[in-house]
């Protein structure tokens, strides 16, 4: 979108692009925001760029936002700390953390954006419940339902209970290695002692932003280069955001 002058206030991406420049032609006050009112107003010419596919699409608002940095685009416009997930073993507990820079002992997946952040939550609500199927979420640690994780997250009780954390750190190595189905697998049926519908809601809700974002990561096809990192990490951080948001790119 660009002013009367030629500058680009916004850059977007839609798949019903008549359904999105629908929703904003009916600029209706009482459900925009200020902000949105405001980038209405100045708006005097909309360019399109087809591509072929989400994940072409995804890769090119990405570079625009970076290249461009539209003063109404607020995430994106700067380049994104590539950041690694981490976890590692100790005795019957498994240890999962966010650094951007893997220390020794610890195994590594990454570099990612800041869509790792919801990756990690969602692995670790996941393999809780894997340890611990028959509790349910209401017996969880306090802050993991909602993704409120310790710098260093835990998985414990593994000591009482199959899977053992060696089975499980199995599991995660061949996952980042590509196994989605397997993962998808292992989870079902470690989880089938799950009773209640709200525990099932969130582990199927956990399990497909893993699969997700794995399925974003497979589809680079060739070994990042330092420049590629930065876009390569806001291309996987658009991807794992889409699954907090509607298809207008608004959180419910």
């Amino acid at each position: 979108m660009h002013d009367a002058a030629g500058l680009v206030l916004y850059v977007g991406k839609a798949k019903n692009l008549r359904k999105r420049l629908g929703s904003y032609r009916v600029a209706n006050p009482d459900r925009l925001g200020r902000r949105h009112l405001r980038l209405l107003s100045q708006v005097a010419r909309i360019d399109l760029q087809e591509c072929a596919d989400e994940s072409a699409a995804l890769a090119r608002e990405a570079e625009l936002l970076l290249a461009l940095k539209p003063k109404f685009n607020r995430a994106g416009v700067w380049p994104a700390t590539p950041r690694y997930l981490v976890w590692r073993r100790t005795a019957h507990t498994l240890e999962l953390a966010i650094t951007e820079t893997p220390a020794t002992g610890w195994q590594s997946f990454g570099p990612f954006g800041s869509g790792i952040i919801y990756l990690r939550a969602a692995l670790v609500r996941l393999l809780w419940f894997a340890v611990n199927p028959e509790s349910g979420s209401t017996a969880m640690p306090a802050g993991l339902v909602h993704g409120r994780l310790a710098e260093i997250a835990t998985i414990t009780g593994a000591q009482a209970n199959e899977p053992s954390c060696r089975s499980i750190e199995t599991v995660l190595t061949e996952l980042f290695a590509g196994d989605r189905d397997g993962f998808t697998v292992w989870i079902g049926e470690q989880t089938k002692a799950l009773a209640y519908v709200h525990d099932l809601a969130i582990r199927d809700a956990d399990l497909e932003t893993v699969i997700q974002f794995m399925q974003a990561r497979a589809r680079r096809t060739r070994p990042f280069t330092t420049q590629e990192n930065i876009v390569t990490a806001k291309r996987m951080n658009l991807e794992a955001a889409l699954l907090f948001t509607d298809e207008n790119g608004i959180p419910p």
